[in-house]
């Protein structure tokens, strides 16, 4: 059974807003030492925040069509909306409530046909840039 993933991020009080519009809840929190960090669960699972006290940039995983190693998230919202444009509109309203920037969209919903189910896909980026899958369960082939 999977506990947790883990991401590192440059501002743990920004990634908390954002992973919380996004549907998660804090359940704990923690210092790893010398910096903050909490678990959040939602959406069927467990992310760790850790703060890095002097971040630097990520390799593009997303833009980058050599970069090897970890990739994305991915969540699926079937049971959340009808539909991913829908979900983006209310996710955006509900970011500009909590004064976040509005997301970035690394991938606009696109149909995906993956062995007999047919997906709506998308992908947004966090606050430090991670790619984040977003599926939508559609009619199976």
């Amino acid at each position: 059974m999977l506990h947790h993933i883990s991401i590192r991020t440059a501002d743990i009080h920004r990634s908390i807003s954002f992973y919380e519009c996004l549907g998660f809840t804090i359940s704990e929190r923690f210092t790893t030492g010398y910096t903050l960090a909490c678990w959040l669960e939602g959406l069927g699972g467990r992310i760790e925040l850790i703060q890095i006290p002097e971040p630097k940039p990520a390799p593009d995983a997303f833009g980058d069509e050599h970069y090897v190693g970890y990739y994305h998230l991915s969540f699926d919202l079937t049971d959340q909306t009808p539909n991913l444009t829908t979900w983006l509109g209310n996710f955006t309203a509900t970011l500009q409530t909590a004064a976040q920037p509005a997301p970035t969209v690394l991938l606009t919903p696109s149909q995906q046909i993956i062995g007999a189910n047919v997906y709506e896909v998308m992908f947004i980026a966090d606050p430090d840039s991670l790619p984040l899958e977003l599926i939508h369960r559609g009619k199976s082939t």
